[in-house]
This record gives C-alpha cells, structure tokens and sequence, in this order.
C-alpha cells in the first residue's frame, strides 16, 4: 500500500495492529475488513517511510 496524504496509511498500519480499538471490535476488522476485504494475512507488517521502517507490528490470527 501507499499514500501520499501522510495520514491514511498510519491509520491503517495503527488500526491493523490493535493501536486504534482492541477486543472484539479489533477482530471483526481483522477478520472482515482486513482480511476478507483487504486481502491481508496474520503474520508480520512493516510501516515504511521514504525506503525505511518506521514501525513493525503483526496483524493476528483471529
């Protein structure tokens, strides 16, 4: 993914990885939006910035 507002994709990397809402609400996105809709898997993701990472997290297996 990739964005040139300097907001949407931090909120996405924020909200894939449980920094924006947690428990059930943070597994139906997982499950539903990011998985089902966005075509992401559970394991390790990386935010990068201008060719470096900036933060990591991991999308889970819900």
């Amino acid at each position: 993914m990739h964005g040139n507002d300097g907001i949407s994709i931090k909120m996405i990397f924020r909200n894939l990885t449980g920094q924006n809402f947690q428990g059930k609400e943070y597994a139906d996105y997982i499950r539903h939006i990011a998985i089902n809709s966005m075509g992401f898997t559970p394991g390790s993701i990386e935010h990068c910035r201008d060719g470096g990472v900036i933060d990591t997290g991991t999308i889970p297996n819900v």
